[in-house]
């Protein structure tokens, strides 16, 4: 009869930690950092792919966070993604010259947007539009790149065989 009851208690207990742990994930993963709501300015740029980036996914420079992508759009005159950052007002000293990136968090992570610093003495103001960017890799646009040049190197391959 102990016995039972220990495997019982043991059972709602781990259950009970299991479900904790699934709070705690979903609560990290629905973080969105407030701050960012009224106050900054807005930057925009331009990217010819933008993979699963999303509107909330963070802007960060060296790894801290600086800012939330505010909006994505499409720009029909320059046939690109438009993407509008919203950048915390602390962090107004961001060179004119520099670029934005798009990364993946980890492998399985979310995309956010890199900005690497420049160089310039002139910094960015609300409106103004980051002109160094570089698109998100899509990892399968990747593959069958890779697939494509190994059947190219196969069909190579076997026409100089054929005329050996």
């Amino acid at each position: 009869m102990r016995a039972t009851r220990a495997i019982e208690l043991g059972t709602g207990l781990f259950v009970l930690l299991g479900f904790a742990a699934l709070f705690f994930l979903v609560t990290q993963i629905t973080n969105r950092e407030i701050g960012f709501g009224d106050g900054g300015y807005r930057l925009t740029a331009g990217f010819e792919q933008i993979g699963g980036l999303k509107e909330g996914a963070p802007v960060s420079m060296s790894g801290v966070t600086i800012g939330r992508v505010e909006s994505i759009g499409y720009d029909f005159t320059d046939y690109r993604a438009k993407v509008v950052l919203r950048i915390d007002r602390y962090y107004d000293r961001i060179p004119q010259d520099s670029d934005a990136s798009i990364f993946t968090a980890g492998l399985l992570g979310g995309q956010y947007v890199g900005i690497g610093p420049g160089g310039s003495e002139t910094f960015f103001k609300d409106g103004d539009q980051i002109e160094f960017t570089q698109s998100a890799i899509v990892l399968e646009s990747l593959i069958s790149k890779f697939l494509f040049s190994k059947a190219a190197e196969q069909g190579a391959a076997v026409s100089a065989e054929g005329a050996k």
